[in-house]
């Protein structure tokens, strides 16, 4: 089982309009909600991924009930808060694709609520192969949170994943998680390297076991103490790139806990990531597309000299 912590999750909400004008009244055409989060939308992907997945982290209140009621492809295993989950807000012009996002910040966490989700965490931790850590942290949460639970992980002899930024990212790494998949704005931002790889052997050299970087058009890096590799598909995909590093995420979940060789983890987490484009929205993947895209992936060994800046 792959068990996925997303601590601020959200409802995210759309609504689209026929054109996006600043200062005016707008008629909506349109309003979708949706569970989002990080971790929700890696536990999407690992079911049509065929591996069991299971949700935890916080939700509270009538936006929090709305969340749980639209998990019905995972197993939830939320714990309450007593503050209202947060909600992502989308308003998006049909005419040209423009839109702007409003971030909530996330109910406030109390210490007791959070004493409550280790318990559950360990238990959850109990059956679970790999665990991925995603997204940011909720108010009230101190930076090391995610630090905690990779070391909750590693008591267990559960593999961990890390998928955050800035201080919580640092913190992690010193934990010791087996994996950390920056982006490349993420990657700089932690070790102030230019250089992908170099930064990249940063991160390990600071405690995380492996990294993949994703690099938007440049493709994916994969740093390890077996070697290091770049994949690329052999074009830009059109479409909706929103999913795609949860996607990514969600292959190299399912790559560690089946323990496949570190090439052929990166290469089906660069093939998924890529169907991710081509889905819709985030949380899903064009399977057809997958198998497809699989076979033209390329995959190029970088040597300790190598820079991808």
């Amino acid at each position: 089982m792959i068990l996925t912590v997303t601590l601020n999750l959200a409802l995210d909400v759309t609504y689209e309009v026929p054109r996006l004008v600043p200062h005016h009244s707008h008629r909506v055409n349109a309003v979708h909600a949706r569970a989002g989060g990080k971790g929700i939308n890696v536990a999407r992907v690992l079911r049509r991924l065929g591996e069991t997945a299971v949700v935890t982290g916080f939700a509270g209140g009538a936006t929090g009930s709305a969340v749980r009621a639209d998990l019905v492809e995972v197993i939830d295993a939320l714990v309450p808060v007593a503050g209202e989950t947060r909600r992502t807000v989308a308003v998006v012009s049909t005419a040209d694709g423009d839109a702007t996002v409003l971030n909530e910040p996330g109910p406030v966490v109390s210490p007791e609520e959070w004493a409550a989700f280790l318990t559950r965490y360990a238990q959850l931790l109990a059956d679970a192969d790999v665990v991925v850590l995603s997204g940011s942290l909720p108010p009230g949460l101190a930076g090391d949170a995610y630090a905690v639970l990779v070391r909750l992980a590693r008591e267990h002899g559960v593999l961990s994943i890390v998928d955050t930024s800035g201080d919580p990212l640092r913190a992690a790494v010193a934990a010791r998680p087996d994996l950390v998949k920056p982006n490349a704005v993420e990657l700089f931002e932690v070790t102030g390297e230019t250089d992908h790889l170099a930064a990249a052997g940063a991160l390990r050299t600071a405690g995380a076991g492996a990294v993949a970087a994703s690099l938007g058009g440049n493709g994916l890096l994969l740093s390890t103490v077996d070697g290091s590799w770049l994949a690329r598909v052999p074009e830009p995909l059109r479409g909706n790139p929103t999913g795609a590093g949860d996607a990514c995420v969600a292959a190299l979940a399912a790559g560690l806990r089946r323990g496949e060789a570190w090439p052929d983890v990166l290469a089906e987490a660069t093939a998924v990531s890529a169907a991710a484009v081509l889905a819709p929205v985030a949380g899903e993947i064009d399977v057809e597309a997958r198998r497809g895209i699989r076979p033209t992936v390329h995959l190029e060994e970088l040597s300790a000299a190598h820079t991808d800046s």
